[in-house]
C-alpha cells in the first residue's frame, strides 16, 4: 500500500475567535467542555469520515467559535448519541465502542460465543415470526459440547417466541431478537414438516465464553470422476490465522487440485491484507501487479490514494499458490466486505463464477480510530502528522488514558484494476441457488446443494439435485444472523499503516 501523508490542520487549529478586539464587549465566558470524548469522536469523524464533506455537522466551518463548539458536544449525553448523529444516510456499518479491546479482539478472531453461528428468517408460514437455522458450530464452544448441529432450526428463547416486523426494503423495524443478547438463555428448537413448523420438545441452554475461532473452517480435497477440487470453507479475513490458511492451501498443492471451490457463504469480511494473500494463494501469477486501488474521503484521497498488489509472501514465508486461471465462490447475501473486495479485485484477472446469492454490497473500508490526536509517522524520511488512526502498539501508548473508546468508520472504497468500485446492491451471482430450510446438507460433502452445483459448472456433469424443486418459503432469505447481530465482526479494513 502506498502511504503518502502531509499534515492537516485539526479541527480546533480551525476555529476562530470572532472578537474585534473592541473593549467596550467583554470577552465571553468560556463554555466548559463536558466530555473530551465527545470531542474526540467529532474531531476524529471530522478528518477521517468518507462522507465527511456530506455531513453538515462535520463541516470544517461548522462552528464560528470554541464556545459554540463546546455547546455543540455537549448537547449529547453519551458519545454514542454524537455518532449516530453524524453518520450519512449512506453508511449502514459504522461503529463505536467503548472500549478499543473488543475490537482487537474480534479482529484475532476472539468473541464471546456459544458458538452456535445462525441465519434468521421465515418459517414457511410466513407472517413476522421468525426462526433460527444453525449454520454450523464452531469447534470448542458449548454449542458443540451440547450436540447443536448444522440444519437444526429454533422457533423460541427462553420460551419465547422469536419475531422481527421489517419494512419494505427488509430493515428490521420491529423485534425481539435481542433475546439472543444474553450470556446464557436456551434455545427451543422445532421441526419443519410440510411446510409447518412444529416444537419438537427439545430445549438445549448454551453459554457463552471467550473463544477463538479458526476461520480456515474446512480444508479438503474431492475426487470427482478423476477430477481434483479443492474446497476451503473461510468463515473471517483473520491476518493472525493467514500462515494456517497458506498451510491450507499447500495441503491442496500437495494435492494436486486443478479446481477450487472457495466457500465464503457466511463471511462478512475482516482484513484486506488476508483478502489479498488469499487471492494470491488463489493465482500466483499477477504478484506486482495492482489488486485493488483506495478512495479516501475528500481531505485525504489525493494524499492517500494507494494502491495494493498482488504479493507472494506473508513476512518472510512463500505463499502458496494454486496458479488457477478459474476459481468458484460460494457467496451469499451474509457474503460482505473483504468477501466482496476479493471477488471484485480477481475479476480483472481470472474467470470467477459466483455461486449463491446476491451478496451485502459493502464497497467501503474502515480504520480503527482512538483517541491519539497528536500521533506523527516518519515517512521518507519526514514526520507527519497522523492522527487518530490505529498504527500498532505506540499509537495506544500515545492515546488518552483516560478511556478507550474506538472508532470503525468507514473511510473509503477500494476499487478493482478496471475501475470498478459501485457494488453497494450487492455482487450478482453467475449462478444462483439458495440454502433451503429442509435441505442445508452437510458442508464440504460433495452433494451439499451449494457446493453440488459448483461442482456441477466445474465437471458439467449435471447431478439429480439440479432437478428438486422447493416452494419459495422453504428458501433461506436473510432477516438477520449472528455475524449481523455482532457489528463487530467482519468489515473491510485496514489493520496498520507501515513507514
Amino acid at each position: 500500500m502506498k502511504k503518502i501523508l502531509i499534515p492537516i490542520l485539526l479541527f480546533g487549529l480551525l476555529l476562530s475567535c470572532n472578537n474585534d478586539d473592541d473593549p467596550t464587549i467583554p470577552d465571553p465566558q468560556p463554555v466548559e467542555l463536558q466530555s473530551e470524548i465527545n470531542e474526540f469522536v467529532w474531531n476524529a469523524m471530522n478528518t477521517w469520515y468518507l462522507w465527511q464533506d456530506e455531513v453538515n455537522d462535520l463541516a470544517d466551518d461548522r462552528f464560528e467559535d470554541t464556545n459554540a463548539f463546546f455547546n455543540y458536544l455537549n448537547g449529547f449525553s453519551t458519545p454514542e448519541e454524537l455518532h449516530f448523529s453524524v453518520l450519512s444516510p449512506k453508511d449502514r456499518f459504522s461503529v463505536i465502542v467503548s472500549d478499543y479491546d473488543q475490537l482487537f479482539n474480534s479482529f484475532a478472531g476472539v468473541a464471546t460465543t456459544n458458538g452456535v453461528e445462525f441465519v434468521l428468517t421465515r418459517p414457511p408460514e410466513g407472517g413476522t415470526a421468525v426462526v433460527g437455522v444453525v449454520r454450523y458450530v464452531v469447534n470448542g464452544s458449548d454449542g458443540a459440547a451440547k450436540g447443536v448441529a448444522r440444519g437444526d432450526i429454533f422457533y423460541a428463547v427462553n420460551g419465547t417466541p422469536l419475531f422481527a416486523e421489517t419494512d419494505a426494503n427488509g430493515r428490521i423495524t420491529n423485534s425481539n431478537l435481542d433475546l439472543l443478547d444474553p450470556t446464557t438463555y436456551t434455545l427451543n428448537f422445532a421441526t419443519i414438516t410440510n411446510n409447518t413448523t412444529t416444537p419438537n420438545g427439545l430445549n438445549i441452554e448454551l453459554t457463552k465464553t471467550e473463544l477463538t475461532e479458526n476461520p480456515v473452517h474446512i480444508v479438503k480435497t474431492l475426487d470427482i470422476n478423476g477430477t481434483k477440487i479443492g474446497y476451503i470453507m473461510y468463515n473471517t479475513f483473520t491476518s493472525d490465522f493467514d500462515d494456517e490458511l497458506n498451510a491450507a492451501f499447500g495441503q491442496l498443492q500437495n494435492d494436486g487440485v486443478t479446481h477450487l471451490v472457495l466457500d465464503l457463504r457466511y463471511n462478512p469480511g475482516g482484513s484486506v491484507t488476508s483478502a489479498i494473500r488469499l487471492s494470491s494463494m488463489i493465482t500466483g501469477q499477477f504478484t506486482g501487479q495492482l489488486y485493488s486501488r483506495q478512495r479516501w474521503n475528500t481531505k485525504w484521497d489525493n494524499l492517500l490514494g494507494g494502491e495494493d498488489a498482488f504479493v507472494n509472501t506473508i513476512g518472510s514465508s512463500p505463499i502458496n499458490s494454486l496458479n488457477l486461471s478459474e476459481v468458484h465462490i460460494i457467496a451469499t447475501d451474509d457474503s460482505a466486505s473483504a468477501s466482496e473486495l476479493l471477488i471484485n479485485s480477481l475479476e480483472p484477472y481470472v474467470d470467477v463464477v459466483h455461486v449463491g446469492d446476491r451478496t451485502v454490497g459493502k464497497n467501503e473500508f474502515s480504520v480503527t480510530l482512538v483517541d491519539n490526536p497528536d500521533q506523527r509517522l516518519s515517512l521518507n524520511g519526514e514526520v507527519l502528522d497522523f492522527p487518530y488512526i490505529f498504527n500498532g502498539d505506540t499509537t495506544l501508548e500515545g492515546a488518552d488514558p483516560d478511556h478507550k473508546y474506538a472508532l470503525q468508520p468507514l473511510v473509503g472504497t477500494n476499487e478493482n484494476a478496471d475501475g470498478f468500485s459501485e457494488f453497494t446492491d450487492g455482487l450478482v451471482p453467475d449462478i444462483e441457488i439458495l440454502e433451503v430450510l429442509s435441505n442445508l446438507g452437510t458442508l464440504g460433502e460433495p452433494d451439499e446443494p451449494l457446493l453440488a452445483r459448483a461442482i456441477e459448472d466445474i465437471t458439467q456433469v449435471t447431478t439429480k439435485s439440479r432437478f428438486f424443486e422447493f416452494p419459495e418459503g422453504m428458501k433461506i432469505k436473510t432477516i438477520s444472523s449472528s455475524n449481523r447481530l455482532n457489528p463487530l465482526k467482519g468489515g473491510m479494513r485496514y489493520d496498520t499503516f507501515e513507514e
